[in-house]
């Protein structure tokens, strides 16, 4: 029996359909696709006994450091100690940050198993300094172990693995910090509407997204999160990106249906909407199935596990320049646009700040910094380039004569531009995108963001073209992929990284002695004249954006942003 060898610390009576076993019960399968697809499917899913196996099996081929500590160790550590009624009165450790140990569907003493064997854990692991999901994973893993031993030894391994670009759970704070700032570049990325939605609401969006993983792991009903489980332990931490975004669209979904659509949000304290979220995932049970939920998350079109990688290495590059490597009081990011000390002749201070939020998340602590605006230097081009020359990203804000506004983000430096000589060549990354404000307010990103099927498997004589006016470095070759699948994109890296069907899908920004533009293919988003005087706007293939203002304009101002480090000053 099931209850016999593998839930000693299950209460049945809480398992409901769980507690049935049937379906297959045995998996005579080593091929890990198969596995995943297996995983995917549920195919041990309604067999309690089977499902513990697995899980035993999954979790011992994971790749560990050379003295990883096993039951054994635990039981020679807690000795007769491991024999007696735990008691629930032990503190867990501070890396946990105050997480609480989900009960799902244990025993009320399982509990204080749970507590026991996580402090044995803190003596064995001493380098973890931040590790908030720690509790839910343990608990979960106790309803499929024998003893705490057990439970013990297959959490050691998950938190030991040392596979090259794989991560199961993040162990410190830059690590976790880091997994936030990347999961609010998702979900602007990947689930904009929700994402308006948080940014409409909440005062700090990234408080409101310091909560990702705790609606997967803990907020989200057994059910759910041990179909999630099952994914994890095949395909590891992506699994958690993908269902959170899908958590958020489910949660959009159901705020708009209570508005019916109707009247605008009010922004309200940030600890309402978490509580918000937290509510509607908790009880998600009712609206959604767990089949239902992991149907959504396989349909994101997400980053290759490669590719989120190197999006959270940036982040926690980004952090550690901010000199923010351990847990301290959360800045509140809209305080760095001070309405008391911000002042553009072009946007108010909640322009901005509905600007701010689209940007990626490593640039949002920084303020941004007028550095070239025509009031003040004239309307000149070169004096443009003179003193937007090393600073990176910059922001372009345009207001016309007719009163319309719009802008760019621009990714990289426009001191870039002379690599082509006189010739007016492209460069930048994908992270660059256009706008507008007024009369409404829309955002136009990297149309491959929106339509990953622009990128082919075998590149075309036009990207050989285009990656030759991107510069001439030969480093970044371990970054290529010949045969990288539609879906497997990461913004912020340069256009020769993919492999695009034409180049008229990666001209980000261009300049020379006598215009500026953004936006390139079959026309450009915006081109600004050597007198910062004349503009023109249209649609181009690189953003397939229509015209941001009236298609030919006259410039009332420009202005142009930097980002500075609120860190610093």
């Amino acid at each position: 029996m099931a209850e016999e060898e593998y839930g000693s610390f299950v209460d049945w009576n809480q398992m409901g359909d769980l507690a049935k076993s049937s379906g297959p019960t045995k998996v005579d399968c080593k091929d890990l696709k198969e596995f995943k697809q297996m995983a995917r499917q549920g195919y041990w899913a309604k067999n309690h006994k089977l499902r513990a196996q697995v899980y035993q099996q999954l979790i011992k081929a994971i790749p560990c450091r050379t003295v990883t500590p096993d039951a054994e160790v635990y039981r020679d550590i807690m000795g007769n100690a491991a024999t007696k009624k735990p008691s629930s009165n032990i503190p867990l450790p501070d890396f946990v940050d105050g997480s609480p140990v989900p009960r799902y569907c244990l025993k009320a003493e399982a509990v204080a198993s749970a507590h026991r064997i996580i402090n044995c854990l803190a003596g064995q692991f001493p380098d973890i300094s931040h590790c908030p999901s720690l509790p839910a994973i343990t608990s979960l893993l106790l309803h499929f172990s024998n003893d705490e031993a057990q439970c013990f030894e297959h959490v050691s391994r998950i938190l030991a693995c040392n596979e090259p670009g794989k991560r199961l759970l993040d162990q410190t704070f830059l690590a976790y910090e880091s997994s936030c700032m990347t999961f609010g570049d998702l979900a602007n990325k990947y689930c904009a509407p929700a994402h308006k939605l948080i940014v409409a609401t909440a005062q700090d969006v990234l408080e409101v997204y310091s909560d990702w993983q705790r609606w997967v792991l803990g907020d989200l009903p057994f059910s759910h999160m041990v179909r999630i489980l099952d994914v994890y332990l095949v395909e590891g931490y992506k699994i958690l990106y993908r269902v959170a975004i899908a958590l958020l669209k489910f949660y959009r979904k159901q705020k708009a249906g209570a508005q019916g659509g109707q009247g605008s949000q009010q922004p309200q304290d940030s600890a309402k909407v978490r509580a918000d979220i937290q509510a509607f995932v908790k009880g998600i049970a009712s609206t959604v199935t767990p089949d239902k939920l992991l149907e959504k998350a396989f349909s994101i079109r997400l980053f290759s596990r490669k590719e989120i990688t190197l999006l959270q290495l940036t982040n926690e590059k980004s952090l550690q320049q901010k000199g923010i490597t351990v847990k301290q009081k959360r800045r509140n990011v809209q305080l760095a646009l001070n309405p008391d000390t911000f002042s553009s002749e072009i946007v108010s201070a909640k322009e901005m700040r509905d600007i701010w939020s689209w940007i990626p998340e490593r640039f949002a602590l920084c303020q941004p910094q007028l550095l070239f605006t025509t009031s003040t230097h004239g309307c000149s081009l070169n004096r443009f380039y003179s003193h937007c020359e090393g600073y990176e990203p910059t922001l372009l804000l345009i207001r016309t004569t007719d009163g319309d506004v719009c802008g760019a983000f621009l990714s990289t430096d426009w001191e870039e531009r002379k690599r082509g000589g006189n010739k007016l060549s492209f460069f930048g990354t994908g992270e660059c995108f256009v706008f507008r404000l007024k009369p409404e307010m829309e955002r136009y990103e990297w149309v491959v963001i929106r339509h990953p099927e622009l990128a082919s498997s075998i590149k075309t004589q036009d990207q050989e073209d285009t990656a030759s006016s991107e510069g001439q470095n030969t480093d970044n070759n371990s970054l290529q992929q010949p045969e990288k699948p539609a879906g497997d994109l990461s913004p912020f890296l340069s256009a020769r990284h993919f492999n695009l069907n034409s180049k008229n899908t990666s001209m980000f920004m261009a300049g020379n002695f006598d215009s500026i533009i953004v936006g390139g293919g079959e026309g450009n988003a915006l081109y600004i004249d050597a007198e910062l005087n004349h503009g023109r706007t249209g649609r181009c293939a690189t953003f397939d954006n229509p015209p941001l203002c009236a298609e030919s304009f006259q410039v009332s101002l420009l202005e142009a942003w930097g980002f500075q480090d609120a860190m610093a000053s």
